[in-house]
């Protein structure tokens, strides 16, 4: 996207600036090519919160295998009692 730098961008500032687009995209007063730009945008946060979600709950769950080769996920506090 030629005017999200991803590097700076927070998931708290994506977020926004996804539901901005959302809401312009939904009130239907946008001309067909800033429509699909926005939609290419949307798709490009979504994709980033999407990402960003991921990485924060594999931070906080630990994934065990048992001897039997059953997979659980604990939260990372109770894993560590």
């Amino acid at each position: 996207m030629k005017d999200i730098d991803f590097n700076k961008l927070t998931f708290e500032d994506a977020l926004i600036r996804l539901e901005s687009i959302v809401r312009e995209l939904e009130g239907g007063k946008i001309k067909l090519d800033d429509a699909v730009d926005a939609y290419e945008k949307a798709t490009a946060l979504k994709k980033f919160c999407e990402e960003k979600l991921k990485a924060a709950q594999l931070k906080i769950e630990k994934i065990n295998i048992s001897p039997e080769g059953e997979i659980s996920i604990d939260a990372l506090d109770k894993a560590e009692e």
